[in-house]
């Protein structure tokens, strides 16, 4: 069985800052499952037996290099989608995280062609499907 397929698979989604108004984000590459060429926001599946918060932290690590100084939980997202004809279903808890920009370096270039950091403002694009939905129901808080 596929999770987000045959049963709501559970996404930690977190939204990296820097305290200053800046947000890092990633364009998909050609490896990723889906959405390539899009930026995005980070996240992961959250497996058996691992913490959420435990989850949240190693993501940030894989993907960034950087530790979690900060986090706070925004909210869950009921998460559905079309892709490649299969109906997809992800509960994605969505997170703030703080980091220190001087950390970060691009963890996994096998998955993302590149990051940056950008302001709510000047947003890059194209940008993944569900984030504009995302970006805009929290930037209140961010």
């Amino acid at each position: 069985m596929k999770k987000g397929v045959d049963y709501p698979g559970v996404a930690i989604v977190y939204i990296c800052h820097d305290g200053q108004g800046n947000f890092l984000m990633q364009k998909r590459g050609e490896n990723c499952r889906d959405e390539r060429g899009r930026w995005d926001i980070g996240g992961g599946a959250l497996e058996i037996g691992d913490g959420v918060i435990e989850t949240l932290k190693k993501e940030v690590r894989e993907e960034y290099g950087a530790e979690v100084k900060e986090y706070e939980f925004l909210e869950y997202r009921d998460a559905r989608r079309e892709h490649d004809g299969e109906n997809l279903h992800w509960i994605a808890l969505n997170f703030k995280v703080l980091i220190d920009p001087k950390e970060v370096k691009n963890g996994e270039p096998h998955k993302f062609d590149e990051i940056g950091w950008f302001t709510l403002g000047d947003l890059p694009s194209p940008l993944h499907s569900q984030l504009e939905g995302c970006i805009e129901k929290y930037a209140e808080g961010l």
